[in-house]
């Protein structure tokens, strides 16, 4: 991996730990770091985010390597292990902190995620309309370091076991050529 080539993608989709989970695994990702963007509270904890008052999401920031992996298909990735169409929730995790959301980095990225979105939207891939916002990055918070590789780390958990293992195995199934070795 050429580390001079790295780019940086932050979305949201629920909960980080299925997020991270999903992502860290494919071909050209080098670090998936789970975290807080989009609010307004200055180095938000896990407590503060889940009363739902800060503003933040709770998010992923992908450090990948555009020549192996594209942003286009880390966005098709995103598009179909979550909801997109459920406002502030996934599942039954409830709150704007678990909003679906795209913070760009540039404006290539926005253009990237607008054409994206639009092209799912009108694809059959959901019934219902994309609500995700498509917004500038703000500061980027890293969570607190018993969040970061939750689901590595926890595999025998409750949540782990019943919300993340489904999604983990329908990037499996539909995403195969993508996967780390």
């Amino acid at each position: 991996m050429n580390k001079e080539n790295l780019e940086i993608a932050t979305l949201g989709a629920g909960c980080f730990w299925c997020v991270e989970a999903v992502f860290q695994d494919l071909k050209g990702v080098e670090r998936v770091v789970s975290g807080y963007v989009g609010g307004k509270t200055d180095n938000p904890t896990y407590r503060e985010i889940c009363s739902g008052t800060t503003g933040h999401a709770e998010v992923v920031q992908i450090t990948f390597d555009p020549t192996i992996i594209s942003f286009e298909s880390l966005l098709d990735v995103f598009w179909t292990t979550h909801n997109p169409t459920t406002l502030n929730q996934q599942g039954a995790d409830k709150g704007t902190q678990y909003r679906s959301a795209i913070f760009y980095h540039n404006e290539a990225q926005k253009e990237i995620a607008e054409g994206s979105k639009t092209k799912t939207d009108a694809s059959d891939l959901w019934q219902d309309s994309i609500v995700t916002e498509v917004t500038a990055i703000s500061k980027f918070y890293p969570a607190e370091d018993n969040h970061q590789n939750y689901f590595k780390l926890n595999p025998n958990q409750g949540y782990c076991r019943v919300v993340i293992n489904p999604k983990v195995a329908k990037l499996r199934s539909k995403y195969a050529h993508l996967l780390k070795g």
